[in-house]
């Protein structure tokens, strides 16, 4: 413990840092322990990782066979030039 300002309750005190959503604060024991007592029983459960089996990318065979639609049922794509507006 050192001795710092509590971010809580703003007196010179010793405080321990904490973590809290990837930033630190400076607690006194007094602060964190009726902030513990607020939170007890609340927040929800932690879940177990889940795998998720995503399919291989679809690659063309040769370089002649045509790639599918990124988007099924959007536009198709025309190629042409700027030039041909006749």
């Amino acid at each position: 413990m050192l001795v710092y300002r509590c971010d809580l309750c703003n007196e010179i005190r010793d405080c321990a840092q904490r973590v809290i959503e990837d930033k630190e604060y400076d607690i006194c024991s007094d602060c964190w322990n009726s902030f513990f007592q607020k939170l007890t029983g609340k927040g929800r459960a932690k879940r177990a990782h889940e795998v998720i089996a995503v399919p291989p990318p679809h690659v063309p065979e040769s370089p002649d066979e045509p790639t599918p639609s990124r988007f099924p049922g959007a536009p198709p794509i025309i190629y042409g030039s700027a030039d041909a507006v006749n």
